[in-house]
């Protein structure tokens, strides 16, 4: 791959030791089981690097990763790279089988975990602990062309695909990023809120390597205002990344702290932007694909109408037609990318890499990354995001092929077929909704079509709900016709918000959190924000259609109508409504813990 963009910036961990060097004692990583300076976090990573060396890790080798959101995760990432080889994530909030498929396609050489059995390894494979030593030693060398880490992606045929980025080009997003002044020049404090698992988090974690201090966000944190808040003020965050779907439910803590916000992963809606602009909240808009290593364009959102901004110093955007021509601006086009950001392509498949990485017929020898995006070029020069030439959908800041969860609906015994599609029940509120069709008896249920989804899938892969059908409809040429797929009639529109209705917080009549409404009350919230009104004491906020944000919605609601402290995790550790009803009443009967004081709207630095 021919670079045509000037000196290469320097190797992200080359950047790391530098920093280690010049500022030994700064504290480089922030967790909930303690923190490490950077002198701990250079020894604890060399002394693990070794370890990876003594157990045969070469260059070019891939490690898998499979450990929790602490001290230990950062530690791993950068004894990877010290060794040599490249990071593979392997989530442990996702099924077995597919952790298994990930390991057995990305040809794992060791896993790195802290739960031996935990992930289903290829015979050979060893497992070893993260806080393992080896003997001292220099590490390995590399070139911006080896491999930084392989994460995976949603597929359209029905499996993952793992994207394989190199070092390369992590040196250039972040060398981009900070020539766009994205990155303050002085030092930061970056929360980490992304998983590992998905790219967005290269940008969080990666910051160590510039001198800042990453603060690893758990991830019931990360969706709770009250503790997001104190977290902010504790460890004075500047920089955190979210989506704009968190930014809903996150704006009252966010607007009020002097944070600068990393906004990617959807579009920013127009009314999030007037509301940010109009605000004057710190904020950018970040655009791109796994493929392009994280973040292609950046732009501070400002402005009447939303965009993409302008590409990064190392990327060269491409608007073209089917024939790879150049178009006119303000003219609508699928976007390519190019620049050393792009990345290998996909492990294993280079029928599909040859695919979507195309060779460029405006450098010799370069390849352009094909987006699938749609955009178009304003008459400032901006980039604007038009929607998708394909079927790929982002939801919730999640990338997503329906033909990876048809695959896995396909794969229960009594489906024959199936269909994904996104409901919006209302204006923001969009669900993914499955539709099937039965082989054999009819009589298939929702709950089993669901139950078999989340042994294969993520959880933010997992239909809302699922509808059996006779049949799918079909074109006239005989495809499918997406448009003719009924609206759900379960999931109705979400309601408005209930009011506190005792006009004292307390609860209905007065009554207070141990009323004999309570369990209505709490019945009438799942209602309002999961859409549904056929909700049972027995039925789990999970299966009927819930997710992370939606749970959050239900705890703020309840939060502001009962002033109890109720926290995300009653919501999501609860096996049913009735179960949730009584933490909701213990809640209530518990005594309202201490909290810091307010000042200027902003709780006060402790």
């Amino acid at each position: 791959m021919t670079d045509t963009h000037g000196p290469r910036p320097a190797d992200p961990l080359t950047r790391f030791l530098a920093a280690a060097d010049a500022t030994p004692g700064r504290t480089a990583v922030v967790a909930a089981d303690g923190r490490l300076s950077y002198a701990e976090l250079d020894r604890r990573t060399a002394e693990l690097a070794g370890a990876l060396r003594a157990h045969g890790i070469r260059r070019g080798d891939r490690v898998g990763i499979h450990l929790r959101r602490t001290t230990d995760l950062p530690v791993a990432l950068l004894a990877v790279w010290r060794a040599g080889a490249a990071y593979v994530p392997l989530d442990p909030a996702y099924p077995r089988e597919r952790l298994a498929f990930m390991a057995e396609d990305s040809g794992l050489a060791l896993l790195l975990t802290a739960e031996p059995g935990a992930v289903p390894l290829p015979d050979g494979v060893p497992a070893l602990g993260p806080d393992a030593t080896g003997g001292p030693g220099p590490d390995t060398p590399v070139t911006a062309l080896d491999a930084a880490y392989v994460i995976y992606t949603s597929g359209s045929t029905g499996r993952p695909k793992g994207v394989e980025a190199t070092r390369g080009g992590v040196a250039a997003l972040l060398a981009g990023l900070e020539e766009r002044g994205m990155y303050r020049s002085e030092a930061g404090v970056v929360g980490w809120s992304a998983s590992v698992s998905f790219d967005a988090s290269v940008q969080q974690w990666a910051r160590v390597c510039r001198g800042d201090t990453v603060v690893v966000v758990d991830d019931t944190t990360r969706t709770d205002p009250v503790r997001l808040a104190a977290l902010l003020d504790e460890h004075g965050v500047t920089d955190l990344d979210l989506t704009p779907s968190h930014w809903e439910l996150l704006r009252e803590p966010l607007a009020a702290r002097p944070v600068r916000l990393f906004m990617g992963g959807e579009p920013v809606a127009q009314a999030t932007w007037d509301e940010i602009t109009s605000g004057g909240t710190d904020a950018l808009n970040l655009y791109g694909p796994t493929e392009c290593t994280v973040d292609s364009t950046a732009t501070r959102i400002a402005g009447p109408r939303p965009h993409i901004g302008d590409a990064l110093p190392a990327v060269t955007p491409h608007l073209l037609d089917e024939e790879l021509r150049p178009v006119a601006p303000g003219t609508t086009a699928e976007l390519y990318l190019s620049g050393p950001t792009v990345t290998h392509g996909y492990v294993g498949r280079p029928g599909l890499t040859a695919e979507r990485f195309v060779a460029s017929p405006f450098a010799p020898g370069a390849r352009m990354y094909r987006t699938g995006d749609l955009a178009r070029r304003r008459p400032d020069g901006t980039l604007e995001f038009a929607g998708r030439a394909d079927r790929q959908l982002k939801l919730r800041g999640f990338r997503i092929e329906p033909g990876e969860i048809e695959g896995a609906l396909t794969r229960h015994p009594r489906i024959r077929e199936a269909a994904v599609k996104v409901h919006e029940a209302a204006p923001g509120d969009q669900r993914l909704i499955a539709y099937v069709t039965a082989s054999g008896t009819p009589d298939l249920a929702t709950d089993d079509i669901l139950a078999h989804a989340r042994t294969l899938l993520p959880a933010h892969m997992v239909p809302a709900t699922a509808l059996v059908l006779d049949a799918l409809p079909l074109t006239p040429n005989g495809k499918l016709d997406h448009a003719a797929l009924p609206a759900p009639a379960p999931l109705a529109a979400s309601r408005p918000e209930p009011a506190d209705r005792s006009g004292t917080g307390t609860g209905p009549a007065g009554t207070g959190p141990v009323g004999t409404g309570l369990a209505e009350q709490v019945a009438d919230v799942w209602r309002t924000v999961l859409g549904r009104d056929d909700i049972r004491p027995d039925d789990d906020f999970l299966t009927l259609g819930g997710h992370s944000l939606a749970a959050l919605r239900v705890i703020h609601i309840l939060r502001r109508t009962l002033s109890i402290e109720l926290q995300l995790r009653h919501l999501l550790d609860a096996r049913d409504l009735a179960d949730f009803t009584e933490a909701v009443r213990t809640a209530g009967q518990a005594p309202a813990p201490r909290r810091p004081a307010l000042v200027g709207g902003a709780a006060a630095a402790r």
